[in-house]
C-alpha cells in the first residue's frame, strides 16, 4: 500500500511577495528593532549625563537650531514621494519607480548637506566632555543610516535601470527601502529633539 502524500503544488504561488508576506520584511523589522535598542541606550546615556551636573549643556552653547530644523523638515516632507514610490513599486508601475529613485536620491543628498551643518552648528567638538561626545555620537549613529539607506537608493536606482529581467524582485526591493526610510524619519524627528531642543528646555 501507498502511504506516500502528494506533493505540495507550489507553482501557484506568486514569485514576489510585499510586507509581511516577506522574508527580508522580517528580516527588516528585527535589525530596525535592534538598531531601535541602541539609538535608545545613547539617548538614554545623554539623559543619564544630564542628572549628573547643574548647567546644560556644560561648558557649551546649545546647538544652533535651524539646521537641525530644516533637515527634519526635508525628511518629513521626504515621506510624500517615499510613499508614493512605496505604492508604485507593489504596483510594478517600472517608470514611476525609476521617477521617484531619482528623486529621494537627491532627496538624500539635500539630507547629507544639511547634516554637515548640524555637526558643524552643534557648537562643540566630539572630545570635549561628555556631553559633546553624546551629541556627536546620536547624530553621527543616525548619519550612518542616512547615508547607508542613500547608499542602497543610489544602487538600486542603478539596477532598476539596467538589470532588466528581474524587475519583479526589484520592486520588492525598493518596497523595502521606502519601509526603511520610515524608520530613519522617525529617528530623526527623535534625535532632532534631544539634539537640538532638549538643551533648551532642560
Amino acid at each position: 500500500m501507498n502511504t506516500r502524500r502528494p506533493a505540495l503544488d507550489v507553482s501557484g504561488l506568486p514569485d514576489v511577495v510585499f510586507g509581511h508576506k516577506s522574508l527580508v520584511w522580517l528580516g527588516q523589522v528585527g535589525m530596525m528593532a535592534i538598531e531601535s535598542t541602541m539609538f535608545a541606550i545613547m539617548i538614554a546615556a545623554y539623559f543619564f549625563l544630564r542628572t549628573r551636573v547643574t548647567d546644560w549643556p556644560p561648558g557649551v552653547l546649545p546647538p544652533v537650531i535651524l539646521w537641525g530644523a530644516l533637515n527634519t523638515g526635508l525628511f518629513l516632507l521626504s515621506a510624500i514621494p517615499n510613499q508614493w514610490i512605496k505604492r508604485v513599486s507593489e504596483r510594478g508601475e517600472l517608470t514611476k519607480v525609476l521617477l521617484g529613485l531619482v528623486v529621494m536620491t537627491v532627496i538624500g543628498i539635500g539630507n547629507l548637506v544639511l547634516r554637515g551643518y548640524e555637526f558643524a552648528a552643534l557648537n562643540c567638538k566630539w572630545d570635549w566632555n561628555a556631553y559633546s561626545s553624546a551629541v556627536w555620537l546620536l547624530l553621527g549613529f543616525h548619519t550612518a543610516h542616512l547615508f547607508t539607506d542613500w547608499i542602497d537608493t543610489v544602487v538600486l536606482t542603478v539596477l532598476m535601470f539596467t538589470d532588466t529581467g528581474h524587475e519583479g524582485k526589484r520592486f520588492n526591493d525598493v518596497f523595502e527601502n521606502c519601509e526603511y526610510w520610515y524608520f530613519i524619519i522617525f529617528w530623526q524627528v527623535v534625535v532632532f529633539l534631544v539634539v537640538d531642543f532638549a538643551p533648551r528646555v532642560l
